[in-house]
This record gives C-alpha cells, sequence and structure tokens, in this order.
C-alpha cells in the first residue's frame, strides 16, 4: 500500500503537563516513549509501640503469638511508602536538522530541554510569570484567580501514560546528558533520567488512576486462570 500501512494503531505518547494554568504554561509530550520504567512499592512492617517496652519482641516474635492471620493483620503496624519512577526521556533533533528544519538548526532540542527544567524551578522565578502579573494588576486583574507564577513551590506535574495512568508527581531528580551540538552549540541529542514520587491521596488524578488500577484487577479475574483452580490452603 503506497505510503505505508495505513491500519497500524496510533501510538499514544506519555507526557510530563503541568497542573492548572501558569505563565509560562509548562507540557512536555515525549518524542520517544521510554524503553522501560521502573517502579518501586515498598512498605514496612514493624511491632506496635506499646510492646517496645523492656526493650519488646522482634517482629517474628510478634508474629509468632497469633494463630488468626486476620487478628495480625490488625495488630502489627505498616508503613507504606508512596510509589516511585524512574525512567529515561531520550530527545532527538536529527531527522528535523535533516529535513532542514531552521528551527531545529537554530535551537536544536533546547525549547524542550527548558521546559523540562522549569518543571523543577520554583514558579515565582518565573520572569515572564512576573511581567503577566504586573500587567494584570495595573489593569485591576486578580493574579491568583488565573496565574500560580507567585509562588515559591515548583509547579505541580502530571505524569501521563497512556489513558490508565494520570499520576500526580513531584519530581525528585533530573539527570540531563547532552550528547550532540550543532555548530551554534545548540544541543541536538540528549537523555533525561528523571526520577518521580507519586502524589497519592484523594486528589482527582490519583483516584482516577487508582479506579483504573482497581478495573484492571477485576478484568483479571475474568482473564486469568479460574481462581478454583489454584489450590489454597484451608
Amino acid at each position: 500500500m503506497p505510503g505505508g500501512l495505513r491500519n497500524q494503531p496510533r501510538i499514544q505518547r506519555g507526557a510530563f503537563v503541568e497542573y492548572g494554568l501558569s505563565i509560562p504554561p509548562l507540557a512536555v509530550v515525549f518524542q520517544f516513549n521510554p524503553l522501560q520504567l521502573s517502579r518501586n512499592l515498598s512498605q514496612s512492617f514493624s511491632v506496635p509501640a506499646n510492646d517496645h517496652d523492656d526493650g519488646g519482641p522482634t517482629l517474628r516474635e510478634f508474629h509468632q503469638r497469633f494463630d488468626d492471620l486476620t487478628a495480625l493483620r490488625e495488630a502489627q503496624q505498616v508503613k507504606v511508602d508512596p510509589e516511585s519512577l524512574t525512567f529515561e526521556i531520550r530527545l532527538d533533533a536529527t531527522d528535523r536538522l535533516n529535513d532542514g528544519d531552521r528551527a531545529a538548526a537554530q535551537f536544536g532540542i533546547a525549547p524542550q530541554l527548558a521546559t523540562l527544567e522549569l518543571m523543577m524551578a520554583p514558579k515565582g522565578e518565573s520572569v515572564l510569570g512576573a511581567a503577566v502579573d504586573k500587567i494584570r494588576e495595573r489593569l485591576g486583574g486578580n493574579r491568583s484567580k488565573f496565574t500560580f507564577t507567585g509562588t515559591e513551590k515548583p509547579p505541580m506535574i502530571l505524569f501521563i501514560w497512556g489513558f490508565k495512568r494520570v499520576l500526580p508527581v513531584n519530581i525528585n531528580s533530573m539527570q540531563i546528558t547532552e550528547t550532540e551540538f550543532s555548530t551554534t552549540l545548540a544541543a541536538t541529542r540528549a537523555s533525561v533520567t528523571v526520577n518521580l514520587t507519586v502524589i497519592e491521596g484523594q486528589n482527582a488524578p490519583y483516584r482516577y488512576s487508582r479506579l483504573m488500577q482497581e478495573a484492571m484487577s477485576l478484568r483479571n479475574l475474568t482473564t486469568g486462570r479460574a481462581i478454583t483452580q489454584v489450590i489454597i490452603p484451608g
């Protein structure tokens, strides 16, 4: 078929999008989806605080007191850590340079890198945002009603990974490695390794993602092996 296969499914791309309206607005759609995504889920268990008198039992000794697992579940203490994610974003202006794209020749991947970097910068340091706020104040506008430029905290970011995961995250770290440059020393190729912590709670994006997770778990019961085929100790 001329022009290639037209019935191929369209690939969804991951993205970082700032939550809320601000100046400048921040959004980066991944040029290439990460090849892998590492997720860390962890929790730790301990003996209740009132059992620590006189040294108290070890966690193993505490477990041996119970023959009822339901009672043990309620008795032991558990600390659940938020989910963390690590992956690499690849940026490459090579194809656009080969196509004669003037913007790519002049700026390379600087626009994408700049947006990623601003996702870790306090919004109160925004030069453009401060200028817009001053203009609005002179016109009698309410700055806080429309923008979040006045805060000394970094922006809230949504990590969008398909329709099943829309996760609010804190960006803990961002390691940027620029590997190729144009004649004007604009980076034309780079990799960005990011580490994120998921913001759990009652916020709407996380609740949506949790609902989708539970829906996938229910689907596992209908598509996996029947539970009656599994031998469960009585």
